[in-house]
């Protein structure tokens, strides 16, 4: 059986790695050059801590990997995909894992008058080729912006203050990593990167971005103006203008060396759209993760599956690994959703764990334990609707965050009392 993978990012090199030793004709395609990497881990890598291939996945022996290169139009009637390098694959089993894309806000200056380009300076943070730009452009005491108060936002700031960058963090929300934290735990978050030298401007909304030409001329208006450069062979070529400021909403302007846009990701289903398969906000797959062509799969976070996109590293391997079992054993195995967890370790000399699993606000009736520590920065709640574990925030040491997941994803009733799921060691 041919099986074309479309994306070699994560949830793609997993399938591959599944399906290659079963004998299966196994192609993927991805359009980044680099060997598929572990996503989770850019941070390290901007960070310094980690080089680019330590981050790599292991190889696929038995697959064919096409780097490089993307797939334009999937003809279902002929059961072929077509690539920008103008070859044809044809496929008996396709399956989309093309990922997802960075929410680029909407900026005033965001884009040069052609539409096509960043200013210089300006980078979106979501693949390695975004973390060696911005590594290569931090210095030491360099000003950065970083737009975005979520996961990815904490991150990137975190790691541009390890090398040593003046970072200032500017989120619309009321407080940071809205989606997993609530008001206590993100405010010792708070005070932990504002330890690290980190600003942190909560709702706040960045308006757009101030230019000058890339000549080091007068800066221009709040539009962008192409700058033509000059010197050695560069007579009446385009330059990028260079990012001076971010203007936000009450027009304070913060001045900048570097802006990161971290304002989170949106599922990439522009191909399957074109192909007539059916979108929401994602893919919608069945539980045998098709689509609504059964010879068409998707997986990762350009999947929905039974109304929600996960957007996270977990789920997506739990997906590739369940469609190779439907792919290899028949129409037996099934795939019933996830129940994911959200882990981010910030490491270096200050570390800290977060954790967030679960509906982390309770509804009327719900319990909930609470044990907090200021000084030491910790911080552990749970909450409980009658026995039962329905979500909990954990940040500091989180020596008891396996059993907590292990006890949610199980769903199976608690013993009484239950303080020992906030103790060191999970009552074990």
């Amino acid at each position: 059986m041919r099986m074309v993978v479309v994306g070699g990012g994560m949830a793609g090199a997993r399938l591959a790695q599944r399906l290659a030793p079963s004998g299966a004709d196994v192609t993927v395609v991805g359009e980044e050059r680099h060997a598929p990497y572990n996503r989770v881990l850019l941070a390290e890598v901007l960070a310094g801590r980690y080089a680019p291939e330590a981050v790599a996945l292991p190889g696929v022996p038995g697959a064919v990997v096409r780097r490089g290169v993307r797939v334009v139009r999937i003809d279902r009637g002929e059961r072929a995909v077509v690539c920008d390098d103008g070859g044809v694959l044809r496929y008996d089993r396709l399956v989309l894992a093309t990922g997802s894309n960075p929410v680029l806000p909407p900026l005033r200056g965001l884009f040069a008058e052609d539409g096509g380009s960043f200013p210089e300076g300006v980078h979106a943070f979501r693949t390695m080729d975004d973390c060696l730009a911005l590594s290569a452009a931090v210095r030491p005491g360099a000003r950065a912006v970083v737009v975005g108060g979520g996961l990815l936002g904490v991150s990137a700031a975190r790691a541009l203050a390890a090398r040593g960058a003046q970072v200032v963090v500017a989120t619309q929300g009321e407080h940071l990593m809205e989606r997993h934290l609530d008001d206590s735990s993100a405010e010792l978050l708070r005070a932990h990167l504002e330890g690290l030298g980190v600003e942190v401007h909560t709702q706040c909304r960045v308006r757009g971005l101030l230019t000058r030409d890339a000549d080091g001329g007068a800066e221009p208006s709040r539009q962008l103006r192409p700058a033509l450069s000059r010197g050695a062979g560069g007579e009446g070529r385009t330059a990028r203008p260079v990012v001076t400021a971010v203007e936000l909403a009450d027009g304070y302007r913060l001045d900048t060396d570097l802006v990161v846009l971290a304002c989170g990701v949106r599922p990439r289903v522009g191909l399957a759209q074109a192909a007539g398969l059916a979108v929401a906000k994602g893919v919608v797959v069945d539980d045998a993760l098709r689509t609504s062509d059964p010879s068409v799969h998707a997986i990762g976070d350009c999947a929905q599956h039974a109304g929600v996109v996960y957007g996270l590293a977990g789920p997506a391997t739990e997906q590739a690994d369940a469609l190779a079992d439907v792919l290899t054993a028949g129409p037996a195995p099934r795939y019933g959703g996830t129940r994911s967890l959200t882990r981010l370790t910030l490491n270096g000399p200050a570390a800290l764990d977060i954790a967030s699993f679960g509906e982390t606000t309770p509804a009327p009736g719900d319990d909930v334990l609470r044990l907090a520590d200021a000084t030491r920065g910790a911080y552990r709640k749970v909450v409980l609707r009658g026995d039962r574990l329905v979500g909990g925030i954990l940040l500091g040491d989180l020596g008891t965050v396996g059993t907590l997941a292990r006890t949610w994803e199980g769903d199976e009733p608690l013993p009484s009392p239950p303080l020992h799921l906030l103790t060191d060691n999970g009552g074990s």
